[in-house]
Protein backbone atom coordinates (compact mmCIF):
# COMPACT_ATOMS: atom_id res chain seq x y z
CA UNK A 1 0.00 0.00 0.00
CA UNK A 2 2.89 2.32 0.50
CA UNK A 3 4.23 1.80 -2.39
CA UNK A 4 1.43 2.32 -4.30
CA UNK A 5 0.90 6.03 -2.64
CA UNK A 6 4.97 6.95 -3.34
CA UNK A 7 4.27 5.62 -6.88
CA UNK A 8 1.11 7.76 -7.41
CA UNK A 9 3.38 11.19 -5.42
CA UNK A 10 5.86 10.57 -8.06
CA UNK A 11 3.60 10.18 -11.30
CA UNK A 12 1.57 13.15 -9.60
CA UNK A 13 4.91 15.24 -9.46
CA UNK A 14 5.95 14.23 -13.35
CA UNK A 15 2.39 15.01 -14.29
CA UNK A 16 2.83 18.70 -12.78
CA UNK A 17 6.28 19.13 -14.46
CA UNK A 18 4.89 17.98 -17.43
CA UNK A 19 1.53 20.79 -17.46
CA UNK A 20 3.98 23.13 -16.59
CA UNK A 21 6.75 22.84 -19.25
CA UNK A 22 3.37 22.30 -21.57
CA UNK A 23 2.25 26.07 -20.62
CA UNK A 24 5.18 27.55 -21.10
CA UNK A 25 5.85 26.36 -24.88
CA UNK A 26 2.27 26.99 -25.03
CA UNK A 27 3.57 30.53 -24.50
CA UNK A 28 6.22 31.04 -26.00
CA UNK A 29 5.18 29.98 -29.18
CA UNK A 30 2.12 31.58 -28.95
CA UNK A 31 4.27 34.58 -28.53
CA UNK A 32 6.74 33.90 -31.90
CA UNK A 33 3.37 33.22 -33.96
CA UNK A 34 2.61 36.67 -32.60
CA UNK A 35 5.82 38.07 -33.75
CA UNK A 36 6.23 36.86 -36.99
CA UNK A 37 2.68 37.98 -37.71
CA UNK A 38 3.62 41.11 -36.77
CA UNK A 39 7.11 41.93 -37.66
CA UNK A 40 6.72 45.78 -36.92
CA UNK A 41 6.93 44.87 -33.07
CA UNK A 42 10.28 44.22 -33.45
CA UNK A 43 10.87 47.78 -34.93
CA UNK A 44 13.21 49.94 -32.62
CA UNK A 45 10.26 52.21 -32.32
CA UNK A 46 7.78 49.78 -30.88
CA UNK A 47 10.43 48.28 -28.81
CA UNK A 48 11.04 51.73 -26.74
CA UNK A 49 9.04 52.37 -23.50
CA UNK A 50 7.83 56.49 -24.53
CA UNK A 51 7.26 58.63 -27.42
CA UNK A 52 9.34 61.35 -26.15
CA UNK A 53 12.04 63.11 -27.92
CA UNK A 54 14.99 64.78 -26.93
CA UNK A 55 15.36 68.04 -28.53
CA UNK A 56 18.79 68.32 -30.01
CA UNK A 57 19.77 72.15 -31.09
CA UNK A 58 20.61 72.63 -34.32
CA UNK A 59 24.03 72.87 -35.78
CA UNK A 60 23.07 76.68 -35.46
CA UNK A 61 22.11 76.57 -32.35
CA UNK A 62 24.78 74.30 -30.36
CA UNK A 63 26.21 77.12 -28.81
CA UNK A 64 23.80 79.92 -28.88
CA UNK A 65 23.70 82.20 -25.91
CA UNK A 66 20.43 83.61 -24.20
CA UNK A 67 20.37 86.12 -21.21
CA UNK A 68 24.09 85.57 -20.90
CA UNK A 69 23.49 82.05 -20.20
CA UNK A 70 24.67 79.20 -22.99
CA UNK A 71 21.74 77.75 -23.69
CA UNK A 72 23.42 73.84 -24.14
CA UNK A 73 24.82 73.78 -21.14
CA UNK A 74 23.75 76.45 -19.04
CA UNK A 75 27.07 78.02 -18.36
CA UNK A 76 27.55 82.05 -17.82
CA UNK A 77 28.78 83.47 -20.81
CA UNK A 78 32.01 85.11 -20.14
CA UNK A 79 35.75 84.67 -21.44
CA UNK A 80 37.02 81.20 -21.21
CA UNK A 81 33.75 79.65 -21.53
CA UNK A 82 34.24 77.86 -24.97
CA UNK A 83 37.71 76.29 -23.01
CA UNK A 84 35.15 75.51 -20.17
CA UNK A 85 32.47 73.53 -22.25
CA UNK A 86 35.49 71.92 -24.32
CA UNK A 87 37.72 70.51 -21.37
CA UNK A 88 34.75 69.78 -18.51
CA UNK A 89 31.86 68.73 -20.45
CA UNK A 90 33.71 66.00 -22.25
CA UNK A 91 33.62 63.97 -19.32
CA UNK A 92 30.70 65.26 -17.00
CA UNK A 93 27.67 67.65 -17.22
CA UNK A 94 27.99 71.39 -16.83
CA UNK A 95 25.60 71.29 -14.16
CA UNK A 96 28.15 69.37 -11.76
CA UNK A 97 30.79 72.48 -12.72
CA UNK A 98 27.53 74.98 -12.06
CA UNK A 99 26.89 73.46 -8.22
CA UNK A 100 30.38 73.53 -6.98
CA UNK A 101 31.23 77.37 -6.16
CA UNK A 102 34.75 77.83 -5.09
CA UNK A 103 37.95 79.62 -4.78
CA UNK A 104 41.21 79.27 -6.40
CA UNK A 105 43.04 77.35 -4.36
CA UNK A 106 39.63 74.33 -4.43
CA UNK A 107 39.21 74.56 -8.44
CA UNK A 108 42.75 73.81 -8.52
CA UNK A 109 42.48 71.26 -6.03
CA UNK A 110 39.66 69.77 -7.88
CA UNK A 111 41.60 69.68 -11.09
CA UNK A 112 44.56 68.08 -10.17
CA UNK A 113 42.29 65.25 -8.32
CA UNK A 114 40.23 64.55 -11.88
CA UNK A 115 43.83 64.50 -13.07
CA UNK A 116 44.84 62.39 -10.59
CA UNK A 117 42.06 59.99 -10.16
CA UNK A 118 39.56 60.62 -13.06
CA UNK A 119 41.97 60.65 -15.74
CA UNK A 120 41.43 64.19 -16.66
CA UNK A 121 44.65 64.95 -18.99
CA UNK A 122 47.00 68.35 -19.13
CA UNK A 123 45.07 71.53 -19.63
CA UNK A 124 48.33 73.17 -20.31
CA UNK A 125 47.54 76.87 -21.44
CA UNK A 126 43.92 76.51 -20.69
CA UNK A 127 44.11 75.74 -17.00
CA UNK A 128 44.76 79.15 -16.58
CA UNK A 129 41.55 80.43 -19.07
CA UNK A 130 39.28 77.69 -17.52
CA UNK A 131 40.57 78.56 -13.47
CA UNK A 132 39.74 82.67 -14.46
CA UNK A 133 36.55 81.59 -16.22
CA UNK A 134 35.77 78.92 -12.85
CA UNK A 135 36.87 82.14 -9.94
CA UNK A 136 34.55 84.83 -11.66
CA UNK A 137 31.91 83.14 -12.60
CA UNK A 138 31.39 80.62 -10.10
CA UNK A 139 33.13 81.54 -6.67
CA UNK A 140 31.94 80.39 -3.45
CA UNK A 141 28.21 81.57 -2.04
CA UNK A 142 28.00 83.39 1.42
CA UNK A 143 26.12 80.51 3.72
CA UNK A 144 23.34 81.72 5.96
CA UNK A 145 20.08 81.39 7.12
CA UNK A 146 17.24 82.46 4.21
CA UNK A 147 16.26 85.49 3.93
CA UNK A 148 13.24 86.93 6.09
CA UNK A 149 9.95 85.97 5.01
CA UNK A 150 8.00 89.63 3.72
CA UNK A 151 4.21 90.22 2.53
CA UNK A 152 3.01 87.53 4.91
CA UNK A 153 -1.07 87.54 6.13
CA UNK A 154 -0.63 86.69 10.11
CA UNK A 155 -3.51 85.08 11.79
CA UNK A 156 -4.53 84.27 14.98
CA UNK A 157 -4.66 80.66 16.11
CA UNK A 158 -7.83 79.75 17.55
Amino acid sequence: MEDHKKFREQVGGIYRLLVTLLVLFGVFGITIFYLISNPEMLSPSAVSPSEEYVNVPDEDDYDKIENGIHVRTGLVEAEGLMEVVNNCTNCHSALLVIQNRMNRERWIATIRWMQETQNLWDLGKNEAIILDYLVENYPPTEKGRRANLTDIEWYELQ
